[in-house]
């Protein structure tokens, strides 16, 4: 992207992004993000990216949905912060890679969690039972310290 195209989808971003939460609709979920906005080189098209965290698909869809028709109101509030002669149309795409992040990060504490220590072991009780204190301990003083030694 150009810096103007950059700094037009910065914009865009930051308005939508502000607009959203004072905008009456039912439909929109609380925590609606906008995660990303690409705007065409010619600045006639913006998509933006909105990741959306509801419980079920069908209150996600119904966000981006009920965005998608506010998109004209949306627009002509661009048009008060962005000095253009066309203001780009907003095409609103489902973000789903933050929910997928989730999902995975998950799956991973599950798999580890049998691999875990119980929750009343702390890292020092795991340091002594091997016998080496612990890391701090094994590293020595750190070189501030010493700095503030010899003065």
């Amino acid at each position: 992207m150009s810096r103007r195209t950059e700094r037009v989808a910065s914009l865009i971003r930051d308005v939508v992004a502000d607009a959203i939460p004072r905008m009456n609709d039912p439909r929109i979920e609380p925590f609606t993000s906008i995660t990303r906005v690409e705007v065409s080189p010619d600045l006639s098209i913006a998509r933006l990216n909105v990741s959306v965290l509801a419980e079920s698909a069908a209150r996600r869809n119904l966000s981006v949905e009920a965005l998608r028709g506010a998109a004209g109101r949306l627009r002509t509030l661009l048009r008060e912060h962005l000095y253009a002669r066309q203001i780009p149309r907003l095409e609103f795409h489902l973000d789903e890679s933050l929910r997928r992040g989730f999902q995975v990060v998950q799956a991973i504490e599950r798999a580890m969690g049998s691999q875990r220590p119980p929750a009343d072991e702390s890292p020092g009780d795991r340091a002594s039972a091997d016998g080496e204190p612990p890391a701090a301990e094994r590293l020595g003083p750190r070189p501030d310290d010493r700095a503030q030694e010899e003065r």
